[in-house]
């Protein structure tokens, strides 16, 4: 058997009819308009609407109908997307570049019936020690004080996660630590952090599972050297926990081994925030609550393990997807989460679906014949309202937007948080329905224009319609409906990573990035110049003179 061996079938999908059919059906349906759906079927908000895990997803306004579902469906069978599925809990090789499972989902597997899942389960009964002690103010610093402040260093996917969890968790955090983030390692990041904070009541969580990666690991230098030059100690101990696969360098670096949880090769960075890199998020609500945030994750694990794929919410929004990406040329798509402590999610969404699906070579090592991942952005509404909105509506690129929508607020106004709900629905509507130059003359005419000044202005006031969005609902933003949507776009990623024949897992791109870093910057230590790359050479040189 070949080392590098693939479980998953390989095969080219457009090179398959239902491509080839798909293709057409998108050239027919270009003409059609949203509002003639739904004149021509009463029923069509409820055809297209999907359930699951506490969430509702509702995709009435996109460019599909029966027939255009069914094809996408049929193309994911040919694919092999159920037993796809079917191979990813198994726990077989899925990231078979790297020889590693991808087995996230066991992290929030709440009983143990294998190694693994007991090795995760081990893991988070350490976990919840460590918040009972510090939650308890029983964690004492060196000088004997009590911890308040947790500083999380990471990068990538120890920092995205858990920083926009613990932020969407907001209303759940608690009265005794306060959680920071440091990712950058601009030295700026970690100096304006500490500013505020003091030494003997800090305490540090650095996550790197190789403990190798150059920003976490210049920063949590500079953390250590704090802590030593403030409380005039070698000894650190009692302020850095580490979460990281090499113990030895923990224990180089100075850390107690009691103060070390485990990370393993088959938890990718993108899917860590489940594994002890969700600590911050932990130590900032409770462990209950982010128990409470892996059951609605499980929620989602068990649909789309178990529901059929013509009911399956991750399946159906990854076809969703790949028809607008390769039938559609949509080279973008929006994530618009109308919760303001939901703003992080766009760029935790970003790594999510852009480092895993970003690949042009498929599961045989080709170069790929069709586009992949589209690029992902978004922020909170309804500040995109007063931005980027202007381009969705009348930009010349058509732009699919996911709207998330909380219906009831953590906040007692719940008026304004019904407002908010309104301009979410009124941005979809709009996005749907645009207007067209005789609406846009005639309510200029109404207030007062000339006709000659309404027909100039009206021009610019039509805006295109048809323009598609879903709406994924759910009654409150708890921790574990905010487990759910998490794990909604972990298996959108994957299903579409299948049909586009790609391995959604391994990420050589980031690393070689890494590795050249790491070149130059001894380079720029040593005060060498020479580079295999003239530009960079140049650059060094120019850099040096200064």
């Amino acid at each position: 058997m070949p080392y590098f061996n693939d479980p998953i079938p390989s095969s080219i999908p457009s090179t398959l009819p239902e491509w080839k059919t798909l293709s057409a059906l998108a050239s027919t349906v270009k003409s059609n308009t949203l509002s003639t759906y739904f004149s021509q079927d009463s029923e069509r908000y409820q055809r297209f609407n999907y359930s699951a895990a506490g969430l509702q997803s509702n995709i009435s306004r996109h460019h599909i109908n029966q027939e255009i579902i069914d094809e996408l469906l049929s193309l994911a069978n040919e694919m092999n997307l159920k037993s796809a599925i079917e191979t990813l809990f198994k726990g077989d090789t899925v990231n078979f570049t790297e020889q590693r499972a991808a087995l996230h989902t066991t992290l929030r597997t709440p009983n143990a019936n294998s190694d693994k899942e007991q090795l995760a389960t081990d893991c988070k009964t350490k976990m919840r020690a460590l918040c009972t002690t510090l939650h308890n103010g029983e964690w004492k610093g060196h000088s004997g004080e009590a911890i308040t402040d947790i500083v999380s260093i990471g990068i990538g996917g120890s920092d995205l996660g858990p920083r926009m969890v613990t932020e969407a968790l907001t209303p759940y955090h608690n009265n005794t630590l306060k959680l920071h983030f440091v990712t950058n390692i601009d030295p700026c990041d970690l100096e304006r952090t500490l500013k505020p904070l003091k030494a003997a009541n800090t305490l540090f969580i650095i996550t790197s599972k190789s403990w190798s990666t150059i920003e976490t690991l210049t920063n949590a230098e500079s953390a250590k050297q704090w802590i030593i030059d403030s409380l005039a100690t070698d000894d650190i101990k009692q302020h850095f926990i580490a979460i990281s696969s090499n113990i030895e360098r923990c224990k180089d670096f100075g850390l107690n081994p009691n103060n070390i949880l485990p990370l393993w090769n088959w938890v990718g960075g993108r899917f860590s925030l489940w594994s002890a890199v969700g600590l911050p998020i932990a130590l900032a609500t409770s462990f209950k609550h982010f128990e409470a945030l892996l059951q609605g994750a499980h929620e989602m694990d068990l649909h789309f393990q178990q529901t059929p794929l013509e009911h399956n919410l991750p399946v159906i929004m990854a076809l969703l997807e790949i028809w607008y990406v390769n039938f559609w040329g949509c080279n973008n798509v929006a994530v618009l989460p109308y919760d303001h402590t939901l703003r992080l999610l766009p760029n935790h969404l970003q790594q999510l679906t852009m480092e895993s699906n970003g690949k042009s070579i498929n599961r045989s090592g080709e170069a790929v014949n069709y586009k992949t991942a589209p690029v992902l952005w978004g922020s909170a509404g309804t500040i995109g309202q007063h931005s980027f909105h202007q381009l969705l509506h009348q930009g010349t690129q058509i732009i699919p937007v996911d709207f998330i929508m909380p219906l009831n607020s953590h906040s007692d106004n719940q008026e304004q948080h019904n407002y908010m709900v309104a301009n979410c629905l009124a941005q979809a509507q709009t996005l749907m329905d645009g207007q067209t130059f005789d609406q846009a003359k005639s309510t200029l005419l109404k207030e007062g224009h000339t006709p000659a000044d309404a027909d100039m202005l009206a021009k610019h006031k039509t805006m295109p319609a048809n323009r598609p969005s879903t709406i994924i609902s759910f009654d409150k933003l708890t921790p574990q409906r905010l487990g759910a949507l998490i794990a909604l776009y972990e298996h959108k990623t994957y299903a579409a990573s299948i049909v586009w024949n790609i391995n959604a897992f391994d990420q050589w791109g980031v690393e070689l990035g890494k590795t050249a870093s790491t070149d130059i910057y001894s380079n720029i230590l040593n005060k060498n110049s020479t580079s295999d790359n003239s530009a960079t050479q140049s650059a060094i040189e120019e850099l040096l003179k200064k």
